[in-house]
């Protein structure tokens, strides 16, 4: 699978593969801030909804720049955690979970993520009713999965 334009490797971790996708800088300059790059290469394993880099592009002017400021490390961290998941879950476990009626994901923030099938597509909705699109699923890594999404999620 390719990600970014980059070869993504099931023997690497999350953040050492993402590090290498041309699509996923913004996020890595938002995992980095957040002090976030030592948990990511942890055990796991996680699940994490990616956002591209057009989806932070897209949040109101300003708004990366302030995340990024180390006086809000703590709603960057807040923000970027609501983005994984404790569990492996691949996009036929999502599937399921969709199908059973029990589409909800708790956060590593402790926020709710809900789960929705439009089509053959897969949509993840926010606490604020924001909604992104699995755009990439299931890129392997040896502490979890991730799925890329195109739209940033917002915690309560």
């Amino acid at each position: 699978v390719k990600v970014g334009g980059q070869p993504m490797y099931a023997n690497k971790t999350i953040v050492d593969n993402a590090v290498n996708s041309a699509d996923h800088t913004t996020l890595v300059a938002a995992v980095k801030a957040a002090g976030l790059v030592d948990t990511l290469k942890g055990k796991g394993p996680f699940t994490v909804f990616a956002p591209v880099n057009a989806a932070f592009s897209a949040l109101p002017a300003g708004t990366v720049d302030t995340l990024l400021k180390p006086e809000n490390k703590g709603t960057l961290t807040a923000v970027l955690t609501y983005h994984v998941v404790a569990g492996n879950f691949n996009a036929k476990a999502l599937e399921a979970m969709i199908k059973s009626g029990k589409s909800k994901l708790k956060t590593v923030q402790g926020g709710e993520l809900t789960l929705v099938k439009n089509g053959d597509n897969i949509i993840v909705k926010d606490a604020k009713g924001g909604e992104a699109n699995i755009t990439i699923t299931n890129v392997s890594q040896s502490n979890g999965v991730i799925h890329v999404i195109d739209k940033v999620l917002l915690p309560q």
